[in-house]
């Protein structure tokens, strides 16, 4: 059965948009504030609640956000830019590695400082080196801004590109199977915070060579969804009975099986609503998502344990409509900054979006945004 189906350009554009909306509101559920410790967590888990928040971490956010590694290696496998190494590298530390470092400044200012202050539950500085590395992630995962190693590791790859795109495919599926392998064994670090990053990074770009991406929007949605809602029917099962006991590269392998399913379904999903009616409003959010995607959780740090106050901690009545509504709450705040810097200061916006909130977002200027 052929699935062969010429995309339209200007759709695609908007679906590589969309994604990026729903994947970066997802990983908002994956450090939602919950009021609890890890004991906590740990004696709540099988509840009610617990089991809601799992279902939303692993299905909206751990699971979507591989399709952000795919979609920039996608997006990088043809652009003409590559070919000035040094200008490709200025531009990606631009737009990728001086917004990480200078939001994890900011958190260690504003989440440190308020930790000192008022007492709050947050990292504060340990030493000299603890900053540098929590600004810079050379050595560990950050403490506060704990997503940040996607960007971190995303740059790494965009320095790497431009000798990744001229490969052959063959040696790319190597590099992408050796980074997939390091993933489930457990190695990496500090080359690589995570070795998934570069094996959906290369995965993309050989998607791109190989026309996956119109493949999978002319796949009947039910083919298209049934791997991942399989597989995670496989991982709940074994969260279920096996729990942390079972054989971490076993789950690790689920986890990332899991993930390419994901990456699929979610396509498959950005591309149907990218003709949708609510087409122009994801659209109109795409400006703010990676702006989203720094500051949300400098914001559940300091404004989690505010609002959780009129809702109750996790196992309260009311918290499961505060854990869905969260990654709509953080939304709202960050348009409403992003917006007012773009006013007051919009160099600094630009900036610290990456280059997204810096004067309009011309039609189809997205797609060049890798």
């Amino acid at each position: 059965m052929s699935f062969t189906l010429p995309a339209d350009g200007a759709r695609r554009s908007d679906a590589i948009a969309i994604a990026r909306v729903i994947c970066i509101l997802g990983v908002v559920y994956v450090h939602a504030w919950t009021g609890q410790n890890g004991e906590a967590l740990a004696a709540l888990r099988g509840t009610p609640q617990e089991n809601l928040r799992w279902l939303l971490m692993e299905m909206f956010g751990r699971s979507a956000v591989p399709l952000l590694g795919l979609i920039s290696g996608w997006l990088v496998a043809t652009s003409s830019r590559t070919r000035d190494w040094a200008g490709h590298v200025r531009r990606k530390a631009r737009t990728i590695l001086l917004p990480m470092a200078l939001w994890n400044i900011i958190a260690i200012l504003l989440v440190g400082g308020a930790a000192w202050l008022f007492n709050l539950s947050a990292p504060q500085p340990k030493s000299l080196w603890w900053v540098v590395d929590e600004v810079l992630i050379i050595t560990r995962n950050p403490d506060i801004n704990v997503q940040m190693p996607f960007l971190r590791d995303l740059f790494l790859c965009m320095v790497a590109a431009p000798l990744l795109v001229r490969l052959p495919a063959w040696t790319l599926a190597l590099i992408g199977l050796t980074a997939a392998a390091c993933h489930i064994a457990g190695l990496g670090p500090p080359v690589l915070m995570r070795a998934s990053i570069l094996f959906f990074f290369t995965t993309g770009i050989l998607a791109r060579r190989g026309g996956w991406a119109e493949r999978a929007v002319a796949m009947p949605w039910l083919l298209a969804v049934a791997p991942f809602a399989l597989l995670m029917g496989l991982q709940l099962y074994r969260a279920i009975t096996v729990g942390d006991t079972g054989a971490r590269t076993t789950q690790t392998a689920i986890d990332l099986a899991v993930r390419i399913a994901a990456a699929l379904a979610f396509w498959r999903l950005a591309w149907a609503l990218a003709g949708s009616r609510i087409r122009g409003t994801l659209l109109r959010i795409e400006p703010y998502a990676f702006f989203l995607f720094c500051a949300h959780l400098i914001l559940i740090w300091l404004g989690g344990p505010v609002l959780g106050a009129l809702s109750g901690r996790m196992g309260a009545p009311l918290y499961p409509v505060y854990l869905i509504l969260q990654p709509l709450i953080v939304l709202a705040v960050v348009v409403a900054v992003g917006t007012a810097l773009r006013r007051i200061a919009p160099t600094a916006a630009g900036i610290l979006s990456g280059g997204r909130l810096k004067g309009e977002v011309q039609a189809g200027s997205r797609v060049a945004m890798a």
